[in-house]
């Protein structure tokens, strides 16, 4: 794809390229025969998708599921790599290709015909849960082996890690001194296969009702609206705006993320196909190659933090939650407001500290671009408004795929006839299948929580452990809500976003929750940190594709990262720890939200000044000290502590007003004389 108003018409990373930064292993890359071969298939199960949502299988949504995964994981174990095998092995090999070998075959037509096997008598094998035969955990173990094969390929080798313990776990837990917290009655290899097989807790469970329910139809909107050109108008509407001020490429940048986002879906696609765009703006306006770099991967993170469509896991949270997906949206509104608040201050700041200046690009102005293409935005509203009358999101999303392949023949170049339209189907297919096979192997951690009671145990450590140090109610809560960010980043490390908040739903919340926080401000708190793990040391996936483009130093572009993202790790302090901090989540009075929102703000420009040293002038190591607790006390959304840190902001802000003030003097002095 490529963007006119990039400067000089830049190009958008194809697929392949971006795969070298998402957190899933690239795909292969099949020759031309193969690929379209798949592509086929994937088509057709996009309209299977698409179909069954208006006419749904009369046999429940185990049976859709058990298609869905049918259909899925074979392909899955041909598009992703397994182990290098040696070229007498793999006859399919070409040297300019890397076509799946004869094991991958084998291991794909072994794929269905285990995930096909419930099929020929699905409600006998149902009834068998409780006494499975010794065919059905058989498959059962083979279906397991592959689940996790199938993860390991796209991403990497942790979760089916992760995976295997928890069996381990649920078979010997038996064996633990019963007094151990940890311990339960334990399970034998046959009925912990049915739990992962045949009950609705395991492979078939709420991780991929949500993927083949939710997360598909998504994934192929955002490919109907890439193909057609909503992507290349998001980014040309956002060039066009921000035009002759100094801060205007920062807030293009920030602008043309969150309009990406609803086509990518993925916090690092999206920063490499802005970074590329962006760069040579950046680095004309003035930018550093690590300021660059953090600014681009924040902007990208923050389009699946942020409504009209946030993340995959945000659609377990309606599920965990019972409640509509619109919902949810609206839990997100405030912080989404706080985060791009702290976006664009860092920007302020940065424009000064660099001396940044404008950059002009070439395009037609903003008003022109939003009357021609402006219908591009008219299915984000479709999807909202459907949900608004209480239509389900699966529904809605569908319909507003009908009205984007309609509005696509308003732009010749992008009509969705043939075979763009063949391409964005194959597209949403498969960029669900990393997704899948995660959720997928995600029931395994889901399955043996559930069967062991492991959840509640882990909670009760977790909360004994802050309470070994105090009996303090607030400072226990205080305590266990750090402990708890800090697992949730460390597992973001190492598993995907979706992966990670799964784990951290069944885990960790109950430990927030039984300190009375309530479930959608803990699982809220969770989402945020997983999405957050994206951008933190000392990985930080985003900032690393994004310093590969600008060219510059990894750890400091990560740090930069952090410094813009910054009030996403702190403001989800602020709803879990006091009461006031619901509404911050949309949650109670008007009046509420707004003094929440306001004090917030002001925490927000409290962490700026921390972060980036400069109020109105350069701040000095005192003020930024002052900031510091005014931020934390702001955060805390009690009456006393909101005083606290107002005054100290106050107090920060007239020392770097009076230093302005005699700079103002001396330089007008300097002047006279």
């Amino acid at each position: 794809m490529t963007v006119g108003a990039g400067g000089g018409g830049v190009t958008v990373p194809s697929d392949e390229e971006l795969a070298e930064y998402e957190q899933e292993r690239p795909a292969r890359r099949l020759r031309p025969a193969l690929d379209r071969m798949i592509s086929v298939w994937c088509a057709i199960i996009s309209v299977g998708v698409l179909a069954q949502v208006f006419f749904p299988l009369p046999q429940g949504t185990q049976f859709y599921l058990v298609i869905f995964l049918a259909a899925v994981l074979p392909i899955t174990l041909l598009c992703y790599r397994g182990f290098r095998v040696p070229a007498f092995v793999n006859p399919f090999k070409a040297r300019s290709h890397d076509d799946p070998g004869v094991a991958d075959w084998i291991l794909a037509l072994v794929a269905l015909a285990v995930c096909v096997y419930p099929l020929f008598d699905f409600d006998g094998f149902l009834e068998r849960r409780q006494a499975p035969s010794a065919l059905d955990v058989a498959v059962g173990a083979v279906l397991l082996i592959l689940l996790l094969e199938a993860c390991r390929r796209t991403t990497g080798w942790v979760l089916p890690a992760f995976s295997l313990v928890f069996i381990a776990y649920a078979y010997y837990g038996g064996y633990l001194p019963y007094t151990w917290s940890l311990s339960h009655q334990g399970f034998n290899f046959d009925a912990i296969i049915a739990q992962f097989t045949m009950g609705t807790a395991g492979f078939y469970g709420t991780p991929l009702t949500v993927a083949a329910s939710y997360i598909v139809l998504f994934t192929i909107y955002g490919a109907v609206l890439d193909y057609s050109g909503a992507g290349k108008f998001f980014i040309d509407l956002s060039f066009a705006a921000f035009k002759r001020s100094r801060t205007a490429p920062g807030r293009t940048v920030t602008l043309a993320g969150f309009l990406l986002g609803s086509v990518s879906g993925s916090g690092t696609a999206t920063a490499v196909s802005l970074g590329t765009v962006s760069w040579p703006i950046l680095r004309r306006a003035g930018y550093p190659a690590e300021p660059a770099g953090g600014m681009l991967a924040a902007s990208g993170i923050g389009a699946i933090l942020s409504p009209p469509t946030l993340g995959a896991a945000a659609f377990i949270i309606a599920e965990f939650l019972q409640v509509s997906y619109l919902k949810v949206l609206g839990f997100a509104v405030i912080p989404t407001l706080l985060y791009y608040l702290g976006i664009l201050l860092a920007i302020e700041v940065d424009a000064r500290k660099h001396g940044t200046t404008s950059a002009e690009v070439s395009s037609d102005s903003a008003w022109r671009l939003l009357l021609r293409f402006g219908y591009h935005f008219l299915s984000l509203f479709v999807i909202i408004g459907f949900m608004a009358v209480d239509v389900p999101p699966f529904k809605a999303v569908v319909y507003a795929v009908i009205v984007q392949f309609g509005l696509s023949f308003l732009d010749r170049e992008h009509r969705l006839t043939g075979k763009p339209l063949f391409k964005a189907l194959a597209q949403g297919t498969r960029s669900v299948l990393p997704v899948a096979a995660t959720c997928a192997t995600a029931g395994v951690i889901v399955a043996v929580t559930t069967q062991t009671g492991l959840g509640l145990n882990l909670a009760e450590i977790i909360v004994d452990a802050a309470r070994g140090l105090t009996d303090n109610h607030t400072v226990v809560l205080i305590l266990t809500v750090v402990l708890s960010g800090f697992a949730v980043l460390i597992l973001g490390l190492a598993v995907p976003v979706t992966a990670s908040f799964i784990i951290a739903a069944v885990i960790i919340a109950p430990a927030l929750i039984n300190l009375g926080v309530t479930r959608p401000e803990a699982y809220m708190f969770i989402f945020y940190y997983a999405v957050l793990s994206e951008v933190s040391p000392p990985t930080a996936l985003a900032a690393v594709a994004t310093a590969a483009i600008t060219g510059g130093k990894v750890m400091p572009t990560m740090w930069q990262a952090w410094k813009y993202t910054l009030p996403a790790f702190l403001v989800p302090f602020a709803f879990v720890l006091t009461d006031n901090g619901a509404h911050l989540l949309g949650q109670g009075s008007f009046v509420g939200m707004v003094w929440t929102t306001v004090v917030s703000m002001l925490a927000v420009a409290a962490l700026a000044v921390v972060t980036g040293g400069w109020v109105f002038v350069r701040a000095t190591w005192l003020e930024r000290a002052v900031c510091v607790p005014a931020a934390a006390l702001l955060l805390y959304l009690a009456p006393v502590t909101i005083t606290a840190g107002i005054c100290l902001l106050l107090v920060a802000v007239v020392i770097n007003l009076v230093r302005r003030q005699r700079q103002t003097s001396a330089e007008e002095g300097t002047l006279a004389s």
